[in-house]
């Protein structure tokens, strides 16, 4: 999306867009600078600065727990996100570390504090997984709480007497009930991505939101009249009056747009001639299931266990596993629902797990992590097997690179299954096992692992990363990262070529599922199976609906011929313009 014409681009921001839709109002800031002292102790005031720090921490819990205890009854599930801060406060990392620090160096905690938090920064620098980087904001906004409860700077005012853009570092569990009030109508933080609380909440509650704006704040001075769009990741400080119109005109466009795509979320995804392609949905919350029947998911095509294992002194027990499948399931039930194992190894943050690793990415992660800590893979997979009953489970092993791999993981699958039937414990004897097709050597050696297994789902956001070797979140090379690079997409048709001749369905789980200008080329390639977040899902149905598949299976030749990623980008925009007119979100400039 290009910024509007003729505005002048000093005063223009990008962002990324995390919540689509567009917002006009008066910049409220929410945070107030915090200068957080130094000051070295003398020996008498380490066990004071303790008890210092214990009051802070105890005093945040307090607000934290307050604050859940006021969510409306329509939000009340994102009472776990508190809940995760809460329990974050005494992690080790934040809580024994400072303590130790304090009167390791004889520093006051403020001093203290951020040296820990600069350590654990470094350590989630590391992450090559989007979701798990994210988690960092939730330990720095912890942090940062705590500085203020130190610093005696715990509320954040805020005047909503007319419409307003809340502007914050990170969205606080106090912001949670701000952006309930009417006369909020869009979101802007430094901090954030896709995937971060923030976008999770700005999404749920429907309000416009960019992230990842680096030093916003000290772009405003509160009261200005400001407009994002949130589909584009655009913010437009001190607009025009002919800005303003034009945007309110484009508001009222997206608005219609929006109810025109909501039409489709209910309606089988079914292309002109007959095709049919399930679309579900990708969570990492229970609480997003309501979410996932409301936008018409078909399934859950990837729930991410990890979050049940972050920012955890003691891992999760069996029992506590079981309790959260079983609701996703029940809920969910009669469609499927896809749970991945944990997908977490030296690259994942937790108190619990291995040292740091000098490459994180190619290290012990995802099913190595499981397979070096049986006990552990053990409790997960009883928690699931135990909680099939209640629904129709397919677990999902990630980052499977060899048969001899899949091989140990089915032998201790069977192992839980054989302990939990000698203890007269019941699951689903038939509950569907697949794996994540990531890495290289898993499509090379496709046709082998689709033998064993029920399904294959194609994690694309890693496998273009390990395929291209580019860190798409290294600002060197990150311009490289290319979804439509000719090498990615054959290896997606190599996958689905194995998995058909296996009998397996296909499923693909990456960023480009829920990518309308991806479309036509999954349906050709044959996917049969398309997961993405649920609010991308009416759209998706929309375009199925106009697909006719005949014409894409034709396109695709013509695709797999390309020789560079900007080649089959333009292939697809001919395509795209030539055969959906209005169907694309472009055609109602979105």
């Amino acid at each position: 999306m290009e910024c509007l014409k003729g505005q002048d681009q000093a005063n223009q921001i990008k962002g990324v867009g995390v919540s689509p839709g567009i917002a006009i109002g008066r910049v409220v800031l929410l945070d107030k600078e915090v200068n957080w002292p130094r000051r070295d102790l003398g020996q008498d005031e380490i066990e004071l600065e303790h008890q210092r720090f214990v009051r802070a921490v105890n005093g945040v819990e307090s607000r934290l727990e307050a604050v859940r205890d006021q969510l409306d009854s329509d939000i009340a599930e994102y009472a776990s996100l508190i809940d995760s801060h809460i329990l974050m406060l005494r992690d080790t990392m934040l809580f024994n570390k400072t303590l130790a620090l304090i009167e390791e160096e004889m520093i006051n905690a403020e001093w203290a504090l951020d040296k820990v938090l600069e350590k654990v920064e470094a350590r989630f620098a590391t992450v090559t997984d989007d979701y798990l980087r994210e988690r960092f904001q939730d330990v720095r906004q912890v942090a940062e709480r705590i500085m203020r409860e130190l610093a005696g700077q715990c509320s954040r005012q805020a005047d909503f007497s007319e419409d307003v853009i809340l502007v914050t570092r990170d969205l606080s569990p106090e912001d949670i009930l701000r952006m309930r009030s009417p006369k909020v109508r869009g979101f802007l933080a430094e901090m954030g991505g896709e995937t971060s609380h923030s976008a999770i909440i700005a999404r749920a509650l429907r309000i416009p939101a960019v992230v990842g704006l680096k030093k916003v704040a000290s772009r405003f001075k509160g009261g200005e009249l400001a407009l994002l769009d949130g589909s584009a990741g655009l913010v437009c400080l001190d607009p025009s009056p002919h800005d303003v119109d034009y945007y309110r005109q484009k508001q009222l466009r997206f608005k219609q747009y929006n109810k025109e795509v909501a039409a489709f979320a209910h309606l089988p995804p079914e292309t002109v001639d007959g095709l049919r392609v399930k679309v579900e949905a990708n969570i990492e919350m229970v609480d997003e299931v309501d979410q996932v029947h409301e936008y018409g998911a078909g399934g859950i095509g990837l729930f991410r266990s990890e979050y049940l294992y972050l920012g955890r002194d003691i891992l999760p027990d069996e029992d506590y596993l079981y309790d959260v499948y079983r609701r996703i399931l029940t809920r969910m039930a009669p469609l499927p629902v896809t749970i991945r194992t944990l997908d977490a190894g030296g690259d994942k943050i937790g108190s619990w797990q291995a040292g740091d690793e000098a490459n994180p990415a190619l290290g012990l992660r995802a099913i190595r992590y499981s397979l070096s800590e049986p006990d552990l893979f053990a409790v997960q997979l009883r928690a699931l097997l135990r909680a099939s009953r209640h629904g129709r489970l397919r677990i999902m092993f990630p980052m499977i690179s060899s048969s001899c791999e899949l091989d140990r993981v089915i032998e201790i699958l069977n192992e839980v299954k054989k302990d939990l039937y000698l203890q007269g414990v019941n699951f689903d004897p038939e509950v569907e096992i697949g794996i994540m097709v990531e890495v290289p050597s898993a499509v090379t050696m496709a046709d082998v692992l689709a033998r064993q297994v029920d399904f294959f789902s194609i994690g694309t956001n890693d496998l273009i990363q390990y395929a291209l070797a580019i860190d798409r979140v290294n600002e060197h090379v990150s311009h490289m990262y290319e979804p439509l690079h000719p090498a990615v997409i054959r290896l997606i048709s190599q996958v689905v070529e194995a998995g058909h001749l296996a009998g397996i369905e296909v499923t693909l789980c990456g960023e480009m599922a829920g990518d309308p200008t991806c479309l036509p080329l999954l349906l050709g390639l044959g996917v049969d199976v398309v997961s993405m977040h649920p609010r991308a899902i009416p759209l998706i149905k929309k375009i199925i609906r106009s697909t006719v598949a005949a014409e894409v299976e034709l396109l695709l030749p013509d695709l797999l011929s390309c020789v560079s990623g900007k080649e089959v980008r333009s292939r697809l925009s001919e395509f795209i313009q030539n055969n959906y007119r209005d169907d694309f979100p472009g055609g109602a400039e979105q």
